[in-house]
């Protein structure tokens, strides 16, 4: 079970740091990652982390922007999220997969979040 949290309305310009708890398993060998998708679209891939945080991948919309991040003793991913604008504006799910290999694909990932909505005003 993953459990997204951190969401909330900030101006555009500020920070949010999104958190993914799993539970019910131990995730240190699941990839995991970031989706996002706004009202009237399509999910989109954010980013996503390797096994031991060496290995990431960025939409080019968040790259220098946003930073992945994962701490396994805590079975918890993180989503830092700096320089926000209007349309990072979006329900934000965390996801994970059982395999070695990073992807930025929706239908490669087995486990999802609930989503936690993160709202940038301009």
């Amino acid at each position: 079970q993953l459990q997204a949290s951190g969401g909330g309305l900030v101006q555009a310009g500020g920070s949010l740091r999104l958190s993914c708890a799993a539970s019910g398993r131990t995730f240190s060998r699941y990839v995991t990652g970031w989706f996002r998708q706004a009202s009237g679209k399509e999910r989109e891939f954010v980013a996503a982390i390797g096994w031991t945080g060496g290995l990431t991948d960025y939409a080019d919309s968040v790259k220098g922007r946003f930073t992945i991040s994962r701490d396994n003793a805590k079975n918890t991913t993180y989503l830092q999220m700096n320089s926000l604008k209007p349309e990072d504006t979006a329900v934000y799910f965390c996801a994970a997969r059982a395999s070695w290999s990073v992807e930025n694909e929706a239908n490669k990932y087995n486990y999802w979040g609930q989503g936690t909505k993160v709202t940038v005003s301009s």
